[in-house]
């Protein structure tokens, strides 16, 4: 009843039901331009592809433009253009003293950093669906139902311009709606597929009796527990004591307060697993190519560390740990955050100032994000296990004493079309957990109760429409 009476909060407070309904309103709009095609494409053949291509960039791409890539409809490029640009603009942070600069500025400087994220966005998109229709003529698929110039410059203003409006969607949700919308967006083009992903277990368990009703019961038990987990997590943070010294400023007393400082275990959040992801899918990707396909060791090389093979995960496990180290490095800098803390007065408890306070937070730092980074790999593998196994079999010498003694299914995987891949999984409960968070804030700043039990301080109060 508590949470009934909650969600009709929501609508009674006429601000929060504006913008909750704004927001669905524009997720709808990009829902409809998942139906549009873009002219002169055979989307047949283009859906043939994409299951001889999952795991390559292509599938990549598809996941997060919500399963649109694989039609190529207006929204195909999806905002992973978008996302690009925002990564490479971050990364240029670092080496670029006018960028790190410009962050500096507060809202100024953001506001000119996201001026050149759209700008860099657009000539992404341009590249990139140029290289998409030179790929779709070049192909010997028959994807193009009329090649030439007319379906290059087609498909580069098409592409080019959905992407833009996505992003245009995205800045008008974050800033008169509820929620991040660029994560939402993604969102939307993720938990779409449920239905069918509904309908695949139940087809599974009732029409063809692949699963048993133990198989089906002890999926959604994980499913569960690793939801749970990945919330566990997410709100996960060390909390570093600081305490403020008193000063005296003309003739008011300052400072003497005591407050923490928060590290997040996964403060990359999905970005290293993105990394990671894309960086393996470029080798299954010049697979295409005749010339590498018809080399035997390169051939041979991709093998070994195509989708699922052992070599992969143990590649894609190193590369998430490595990535979030990486990143982590590039948003926080313990150094510049202990000479802040030291010019306002600020110390950690038994810790001196300055150089040994940045150590010591670089020591913290550096164990949290390993745990944040085995947390990433663990959830990503998890549901490639289910769907193909772990393919112990596959290693070379020792292959033969695994096929004899482990079980096929450990193998070879219950071939479960495990709805939340580990990218998707920490997208969709990351972007709910921060929607619901919003949404709560708001409540609890019109003194109605939040979702959580610890939410609220005042009663909500029964109001009309």
């Amino acid at each position: 009843m508590k949470l009934l009476e909650t969600i009709l909060n929501v609508f009674r407070i006429p601000d929060l039901r504006r913008r909750l309904l704004f927001t669905v309103g524009l997720l709808a709009v990009y829902r409809v331009g998942a139906h549009i095609p873009t002219p002169g494409v055979d989307p047949a053949a283009l859906e043939r592809f994409f299951e001889r291509n999952a795991g390559t960039f292509f599938g990549f791409m598809d996941l997060f433009s919500g399963g649109q890539f694989r039609k190529l409809t207006i929204f195909a490029l999806g905002i992973m253009p978008y996302i690009t640009a925002s990564i490479i603009l971050q990364l240029l942070t670092v080496v670029i003293p006018t960028l790190e600069k410009l962050q500096k500025e507060g809202e100024l400087g953001r506001r000119k950093i996201t001026q050149w994220t759209r700008y860099l966005t657009v000539g992404l998109s341009a590249v990139q669906s140029f290289g998409i229709a030179l790929t779709l003529m070049k192909s010997p698929g028959n994807f193009v139902l009329d090649p030439g110039w007319r379906f290059i410059i087609m498909t580069m203003i098409t592409l080019t311009t959905g992407t833009a409006f996505i992003m245009w969607l995205g800045e008008q949700i974050t800033e008169r709606g509820i929620g991040n919308g660029m994560s939402l967006i993604i969102f939307a083009g993720i938990v779409i597929n449920l239905p069918n992903a509904i309908f695949n277990l139940w087809q599974n368990v009732a029409i063809t009796k692949q699963w048993s009703v133990l198989t089906l019961l002890f999926l959604l038990v994980l499913m569960v527990v690793v939801v749970a987990f990945v919330v566990l997590v997410e709100r996960g943070e060390r909390r570093i004591p600081v305490q403020y010294a008193k000063r005296v400023v003309g003739r008011r007393m300052m400072g003497g307060q005591s407050t923490h400082l928060p590290m997040k275990v996964n403060a990359g959040g999905v970005i290293p697993v993105i990394f990671a992801s894309s960086l393996l899918t470029f080798p299954q990707t010049l697979g295409a190519v005749e010339f590498v396909r018809n080399n035997k060791y390169l051939n041979g090389l991709l093998s070994a560390i195509r989708y699922d093979e052992p070599l992969y995960v143990l590649l894609y496990i190193t590369g998430i740990v490595l990535f979030a180290f990486f990143y982590v490095s590039i948003i926080f800098n313990p150094t510049e955050v202990a000479d802040n803390m030291r010019k306002y007065g600020g110390f950690i408890p038994g810790i001196r100032p300055g150089k040994r306070t940045a150590e010591h937070m670089n020591e913290i730092l550096t164990k949290i994000t390993l745990v944040g980074g085995l947390y990433l790999a663990l959830l990503s593998v998890i549901p490639d296990f289910m769907i193909g196994g772990i393919r112990l079999h596959h290693l070379p010498l020792v292959g033969n004493f695994f096929d004899r003694t482990i079980s096929r299914q450990i193998l070879e995987g219950l071939n479960v079309n495990f709805y939340f891949g580990g990218t998707s999984l920490l997208i969709v409960v990351g972007v709910a957990m921060d929607t619901v968070n919003q949404i709560e804030a708001q409540l609890i700043m019109r003194h109605y109760d939040g979702f959580t039990p610890k939410s609220g301080r005042i009663r909500g109060r029964r109001s009309t429409f």
